[in-house]
């Protein structure tokens, strides 16, 4: 018979050192490549000098990965280490090169924050082969390669020493040679430390625990003194508003302030007033939302405190209001958690919601006949998915699809910008729709309530403005577009007449003055009504107006 050929796969063996060296050079040069590209914009490679402190860089990163293997060799860690090295490093310099992020405790927030239906939404070819390719590929190898043991283990341990040795030996010899070099490149480019992987990662995921370790103390409680204005209970209607708590809305995109394209047709017929110059207290829902339905300033927000202390929401409904949260958008962040709440997504509306994701319309099944039991006044907060990336396409219903052609795919650095900038209006389009549907609800109510509404977005967004995309940049280098919001206040006639509010006045001082959403919590105390030492009148936006000729 014949003998059919035997094919054998051998594993391919190596020594420790060789093995260490190997990896920590894959870590240190190919997974810090937006690290190096970001260091060569910043440090001019125009003299023999400069090209030294460069070539340097991989030298020093290097030096410091093999002392961390290593070390990690001596507890056998050293494979587990490399995969977590690996699989951090190539996720970090694939966001980072792609969407223009920046690894740091905000960004490890959201991470943790985010929905699996967000997650998903991030999904792209070009992510799963980049991940499958420089990140689970070669963690298989690293697995696959055996490690050849050696013939005495006082060598292999006198190996490993002198290779940490010459490794800091390496480090310390660069220090002397270029260190004001270095410390002068660093100190003035602070963020450039956040692109070096892996210690990006792991210094913002500390950094992320060592902050949120305070969560859990006991619950710190404002507003105890808070009771409802007798104007409120002795009027002739109860008191009912609602805040539209808007997502990714930026206002350079909003025609109420003066862009080009009508992106706001309906609210424009609303007699609504627009406060053109907004700013948010983050570029992120998860704090932006904590920040804004607190009682501290952004200059002066604690996130840690903010986490286990009341907010606005707990000091109304402690002043004998009924509060409820209609929740589209992944979570309230903790502002909502001791008033009543709920997830519309889970009702999982034929037509409306596909794959654990809803059109925003979502938020007002069920809320008519909510109103029409509400035993007396309330306030409703409506928290929209509204503008959130990178699948704008699937934030708006095909009816309110306005500007073409669009970008129908969530790669959006590979779509034109024409494409990517219709989307995004199409999104504020639905936005419009959305808010105009909120305030037609309250005019159909005013025969038994007095009604007012407020539109907040919790931050803006960047189109691929400068090479960055969607939002989450630290505050000190994000651009405006992200930190500049679209906010509006609509005041029935009802609501005028019987606090007295000149509504022109309003207008006026919307456009002479700058706020931002630090003036959310006085002014939602205000127009419910709600008397408290937390109250801050200089805060509340419609303060000036009341009483005003």
């Amino acid at each position: 018979m014949p003998v059919m050929p035997h094919f054998s796969l051998r594993r391919p063996a190596m020594g420790h050192i060789s093995y260490l060296v190997l990896f920590a050079l894959y870590i240190s040069l190919f997974l810090n490549i937006v690290y190096y590209k970001q260091a060569f914009t910043l440090l001019p490679v125009d003299s023999l000098h400069n090209a030294l402190v460069f070539a340097t860089m991989p030298l020093v990163l290097f030096c410091v990965i093999n002392i961390l293997v290593t070390l990690a060799s001596f507890l056998w860690l050293d494979k587990p280490v490399i995969s977590l090295f690996i699989l951090v490093s190539a996720a970090a310099q694939y966001f980072i090169m792609t969407f223009g992020v920046v690894i740091d405790r905000s960004m490890i927030t959201n991470i943790i924050d985010t929905t699996p239906a967000e997650s998903f939404a991030l999904m792209s070819t070009k992510m799963v082969l980049t991940m499958l390719l420089s990140g689970l590929l070669a963690v298989l190898i690293a697995w696959w390669i055996r490690v050849t043991k050696p013939h005495s283990a006082w060598r292999s341990i006198v190996l490993r020493v002198g290779s940490i040795v010459v490794s800091a030996l390496l480090i310390v010899l660069v220090a002397l040679l270029f260190y004001k070099d270095y410390a002068s490149l660093f100190r003035n480019n602070k963020e450039l430390v956040k692109s070096l992987n892996p210690s990006n990662s792991i210094v913002a995921v500390n950094s992320w625990y060592s902050h949120n370790r305070l969560a859990h103390m006991p619950l710190v409680r404002i507003g105890e003194d808070a009771t409802q204005k007798a104007v409120m209970k002795n009027g002739p209607r109860h008191n009912l508003t609602i805040l539209v708590l808007g997502e990714t809305s930026r206002a350079d995109s909003f025609s109420l302030g003066g862009y080009s394209r009508e992106t706001n047709p309906r609210l424009k017929q609303d007699n609504v007033v627009y406060f053109p110059n907004t700013t948010s207290c983050g570029t992120a829902t998860a704090i932006s939302v904590p920040c804004m339905f607190s009682n501290m300033p952004r200059a002066r927000y604690k996130e840690e405190l903010a986490q286990h202390q009341e907010g606005l929401l707990d000091v109304i409904q402690r002043a004998g209001i009924n509060v409820l949260w209609n929740e589209n958008d992944g979570g309230c962040k903790g502002a909502c958690d001791r008033v009543p709440h709920q997830d519309m997504t889970r009702l999982n509306l034929p037509g409306q919601c596909v794959d654990g994701e809803c059109y925003d319309d979502v938020l007002f099944q069920g809320l008519d006949a909510y109103i029409n039991n509400l035993k007396g006044d309330g306030v409703i907060v409506l928290h929209t998915i509204g503008s959130h990336g990178p699948t704008y396409y699937n934030r708006y219903p095909k009816a309110l699809r306005t500007f073409s052609p669009t970008c129908d795919s969530n790669e959006i650095q590979n779509c034109t910008k024409e494409q990517l900038v219709n989307t995004y209006d199409n999104t504020l389009v639905n936005v419009d729709y959305i808010v105009d549907k909120a305030i037609k609800l309250l005019q159909s109510k005013q025969n038994t309530f007095t009604t007012s509404l407020v539109y907040l977005s919790d931050h803006g967004e960047s189109l691929g403005e400068n090479g960055v995309y969607l939002h989450g940049l630290p505050w000190s280098i994000a651009p405006d577009t992200q930190k500049h919001v679209p906010m509006l206040i609509w005041l029935s006639e009802d609501y005028q007449k019987r606090d007295n509010v000149n509504y022109s006045c309003l207008k006026d001082h919307a456009k002479a003055n700058h706020y931002s959403q630090d003036n959310l919590f006085s002014t939602m105390l205000g127009l419910a009504g709600v008397d408290t030492r937390e109250y801050q009148a200089h805060d509340d936006i419609v303060a000036p107006c009341r009483g005003a000729s």
